[in-house]
């Protein structure tokens, strides 16, 4: 035992208790020397708050004796306690209590054992705080890992003779002690599966003797610190799945006696690949998706003793080196990499995956094969062989697509459940496999894990329905494909429930999963908890999603991006888990069309969409701006297409009866599908040039993406003069409306549906602005553009005036468009466009939320122009509750309130580095993340000068319009009025400061918008 002394007499003593688990045998000495008595007391205060463990005051804690244990894992219940002794007495130096289930909070009665120098409580149900009192302990190793420990007090910087501290997987928050960096002889700090906050400390510099430093699953934020490179003795630098940004510092190479690098899921811009050749004794390397731009480097064969390398989900480029790599797993998918792929990779019996790259050639792999090296969708041009189909990109059908449903019982045998046959899919799998069973779907794993190298990646439950019996795993990612699919809508089903953690009161309960999926390459689940959905462990959860093929092939993307536990009920239980997936034909498959149809009616639909569009443009509705030209150029448009016939016979020829709304650019109707779906038609006016603009754009826009809390959009109409938009219909209307509309409109909005409604807000600008393909910032996020379905879920709607946020942009848009009391100051004054923009008005929505009243109409006083300013007012008075919209009554939450309120002014701080992103917002609303919103003073301009300078602004671009444009002027001058009704565009555009014309007068009054000093 490490924890020894070897200048006394060592003992051990089994504690007896009700939890007697090991067996062994044991020879007792003759004599034995009696405990002090402050440690007898405290022995049984422990006893009694660790409710299930029990001491037996009656006898002696340490005897001598001669103990012959049988061999456990270190994941086998341990109880154990070592003393030193002399002639007289003896005194408690080692406690091992190991995955015993103890509950209880952590007794600070530990502290009363002075010479305690090992305490280990590793995997137990115990909470609290860890106590002060632990401060006084001469302690070497403190290890409470899988515990619910929820604080580390600042006085354990006092213990300067602790050289481990292990505090993974537990529910510490908030910002990292500084005093961890007094802890000079500190040589292992495991900190991860927690939700830290904030930088790692510049103390942390300090940590010269560190040799195992890990931080996986922490929302750890800021650059990684350059003074890592201070910790020369590092064999082991864990950084997965945090919120820190790059690069990754120079100083790391040196790092020479580093044996482990895992950092993954990186922040921020694009990054050159660091400098590791002088890391010789490296043996696992993963750098999985850190924004790496660069080529493949050269060095990797002079690293002799790497085994384990995962490059995957960067943009590497060029080729993969001629001279063979002796590696155990190589993991370069989601890449750049082009050329010849070379011998050694195709030919290597290890775990290989280069998937998803842009290799060229025609290698002769057959895709039934179970290879070690997965090469699906490598090749941008693998030739015409017909075994190679899978090396294709997008995985084309090599037949006629005649596929309409799938139902797969993943990790499980062939099954009937509702009906429905579901297919095996009990292959046991591989760290880097594609394997293709069925002529109907097939799937894709990738990954090693950490810490136990599992040879089967499926689970399998006894207790639990037929259906979520058996699931299958993966340590990074799991793709499954449904191939050769009609094109069409669809309805995807997936099928979890957790069958790996417990549902009780033990420390195999508090283990958390947590993956994100994707659909056709949408993430439409992130951060996604098995266990919070289904509240109960082996219960299932069904997800649903609406999606669109287009190109025969359906891919549902499972990713581990480093979150969660890793280590509960034991080490490698992380990772993406599902049960079974259905998938069934939103189209009615009887009406089927031949490929030549389908190919003519497609064909039909180019030219005529072509000629639309050269008629609007010979007309002036699309010319004029090869700016605009190449803004729309290249739109992968994929929504469906609607005949104005049907769209007539849905809106019964446009009958005013069915007018729902009147929009910036023309009415909207209330329509019924033959089928009966209900649909909301946006008609734009055939007039407006730049209406056929927006609607071009939105279209491009919508089409690209797909989430529950995004307006969904069915399709599009063009045709004669017409330009149509097909939405889905909100039966509940517009945020607005339910808030501050009519009172025979309002409707009455309690307080966890508040909460979902601001939740959804935030999911859908999330997944615009960080998880979509395409970056999005919608730029007019106001009530009037959140509706609501028939369940009350808010959905963005409107993205008329979205802008892509494209790499290639400055940032400055060209065209300001936005709302008057939403737009954010540095938007308004510099059309300065960035994400933050949508975050400043997402933080006016939550207080409108919060309030029930209008940020631009209500004035409790002649001084304040908009509810912001009162808000900021009640902050510098601590009355910020009054806020809370009287109608609620006393019947809401107000510790969710004021956070919710703290968060609402936090995102509307007008520096907008100091905004946080809307996933932090995520966090914030469900209470992982405290929320400290600065004190913002009002500015000291008399507010209705910046009321009136967004005026003079918008009047000034409306004196250079020409008489073409009378609708969009009128509209802009509706555009500060909140009667709209759900679907109307009430936007502003103001003029650019890159606009050529004179806007002198109206750049005068900048100053006057927000009297605020601006942090870019």
């Amino acid at each position: 035992m490490g924890f020894l002394s070897s200048d006394h007499k060592v003992v051990y003593v089994l504690v007896l208790g009700i939890l007697v688990l090991n067996s062994f045998t044991t020879e007792f000495g003759t004599n034995a020397q009696p405990l002090p008595q402050n440690e007898v007391k405290a022995l049984e205060a422990i006893s009694i708050k660790l409710k299930n463990f029990n001491w037996r005051s009656s006898e002696d804690f340490c005897q001598f004796r001669n103990v012959n244990l049988t061999s456990t894992t270190t994941d086998s219940p341990t109880r154990n306690v070592s003393c030193d002794c002399n002639s007289t007495v003896c005194s408690i130096t080692g406690i091992q209590l190991k995955s015993l289930n103890l509950s209880g909070v952590l007794p600070a009665e530990f502290g009363e054992l002075t010479n305690l120098r090992i305490l280990d409580l590793t995997r137990n149900y115990i909470s609290g705080s860890i106590p002060t009192s632990f401060a006084q302990l001469p302690l070497v190793n403190l290890s409470l890992l899988g515990n619910r420990i929820s604080e580390v007090p600042p006085k354990i910087g006092d213990i300067s003779s602790l050289e481990e501290l292990v505090l993974e997987d537990n529910l510490l928050e908030g910002p990292l002690p500084e005093s961890l960096g007094n802890l000079s002889n500190l040589r292992r700090l495991l900190l991860s599966g927690n939700n830290f906050t904030g930088a790692i400390p510049e103390t942390f510099g300090n940590l010269k003797n560190l040799s195992d430093f890990r931080i996986d699953g922490s929302r750890i934020s800021g650059k990684i610190p350059d003074f890592v490179g201070n910790w020369i003795n590092l064999t082991r630098l864990y950084m997965q799945g945090t919120d820190m940004e790059g690069p990754i510092p120079p100083s790391i190479s040196q790092l020479t006696n580093l044996e482990e690098l895992m950092i993954s899921d990186l922040k921020g811009s694009s990054i050159g690949f660091p400098d590791l050749k002088n890391l010789k004794k490296l043996k696992y390397l993963v750098l999985r998706k850190c924004l790496i731009n660069y080529s493949f480097p050269d060095y990797f064969g002079e690293l002799t003793k790497l085994k384990r390398l995962d490059l995957s989900f960067n943009n590497i480029s060029g080729q993969i080196p001629v001279e063979s790599l002796d590696l155990d797993f190589m993991f370069l998918n989601n890449n750049s990499l082009s050329g010849q792929v070379p011998k050694w990779v195709l030919n290597s019996k290890n775990n290989l995956d280069i998937s998803y790259n842009n290799f060229s050639g025609s290698p002769t792999i057959s895709c039934s094969d179970e290879s070690f090296v997965n090469m699906v969708s490598s090749h941008s041009s693998p030739g015409d062989n017909s075994s190679s189909w899978c090396l294709k990109k997008g995985l084309p059908c090599p037949r006629k697509a005649q596929n309409y449903e799938l139902f797969i019982n993943c990790g499980g045998e062939r099954i009937t459940f509702e009906g429905k046959e579901y297919e095996e899919d009990s292959n046991s799998g591989g760290f880097s496999q594609f394997s293709s069973h069925s002529e109907k779907w097939a799937y894709s794993n990738t990954g090693v894990f950490t810490g136990k190298q599992e040879t089967s990646f499926l689970a399998k439950s006894t207790t639990s329905p037929d259906l979520y019996r058996t699931a299958r795993l993966s340590p990074l990612s799991l793709k499954y494909y449904g191939l050769c699919l009609r094109k069409g809508s669809y309805k995807v089903k997936l099928y979890f429930a957790e069958i790996m953690f417990s549902d009780d009161q033990t420390f195999s309960s508090l283990g958390r999963r947590i993956f994100d999926v994707s659909i056709q390459g949408n993430i439409v689940l992130k951060d996604f908890n098995i266990m919070d959905e289904a509240k109960v462990a082996g219960n299932g959860t069904i997800k649903e999603f609406d999606v669109s093929v287009e190109s025969s092939t359906l891919e549902i993307h499972l990713y581990w991006a480093g979150k969660g536990t890793t280590a509960i009920p034991y080490r490698a239980v992380y990772g993406p888990l599902i049960s079974a997936i259905s998938v069934k034909a939103n189209f009615d498959v009887s009406r089927g069309l031949s490929a030549g149809a389908i190919a003519g009616i497609v064909l039909a639909s180019c030219v005529l969409l072509v000629l639309a569009l050269a008629a609007l443009r010979t007309k002036g509705y699309l010319g004029g701006k090869d700016r605009e030209d190449n803004e729309l150029r290249g739109l992968d448009l994929q929504t469906g297409h609607f005949t104005l016939r049907q769209i007539k016979a849905a809106t019964s020829n446009f009958d005013p009866a069915n007018k729902i709304g009147e929009g910036g650019f023309g009415p909207v109707y209330k329509g019924e599908l033959s089928d009966g779906a209900i649909i909301a038609v946006k008609q734009l006016s055939s007039k407006s040039k730049q209406g056929s603009r927006e609607f071009v754009t939105e279209i491009g826009m919508i089409s690209a993406v797909l989430h529950p809390n995004l307006v969904r959009l069915y399709g599009c109409c063009i045709e004669g003069n017409q330009l149509l938009l097909i939405y889905e219909y909100m039966e509940n209307n517009s945020l607005a409306r339910a808030l501050f509309g009519r009172e025979e409109h309002k409707l009455h909005l309690d307080w966890p549906t508040r909460k979902k409604i601001c939740l959804g807000i935030a999911r859908g600008l999330a997944y615009l602005h960080e998880e979509s393909r395409l970056k999005i910032v919608h730029r007019d996020i106001k009530a009037t553009n959140v509706l609501l379905d028939k369940d009350l879920n808010a959905k963005i709607s409107d993205f008329g005036l979205a802008k892509l946020d494209e790499e290639e942009n400055t940032h400055i848009s060209t065209r300001i468009a936005g709302t008057i009391g939403y737009m954010a100051p540095e938007y308004a004054m510099r059309g300065y466009l960035t994400d933050k923009a949508d975050v400043y008005s997402f933080g006016v929505v939550a207080l409108e939320i919060v309030s029930g009243k209008s940020n631009t109409s209500y004035r409790p006083k002649d001084e304040f122009v908009f509810l912001l300013d009162w808000a900021y007012v009640l902050q510098e008075q601590g009355n910020l509750l009054d806020l809370v919209d009287p109608s609620l009554g006393s019947s809401y939450s107000s510790e969710e309130a004021m956070r919710m309120l703290n968060l609402a002014l936090l995102c509307t701080n007008p520096s907008p580095t100091l905004r946080p992103s809307m996933s932090s917002v995520i966090s914030m609303l469900d209470g992982k993340i405290a929320v400290q919103a600065p004190i913002i003073k009002r500015s000291e301009t008399n507010p209705d000068a910046r009321f009136r300078a967004f005026e003079k602004r918008s009047q000034d671009s409306q004196t250079h319009m020409s008489s073409s444009s009378q609708a969009s002027r009128s509209h802009m001058q509706r555009g500060i009025s909140m009667e709209d009704g759900p679907w109307i565009d009430s936007s502003i555009s103001l003029p650019s400061k890159d606009d050529t014309r004179d806007h002198s007068s109206s750049s005068k009054l900048l100053k006057d918008l927000y009297d605020v000093n601006l942090s870019d």
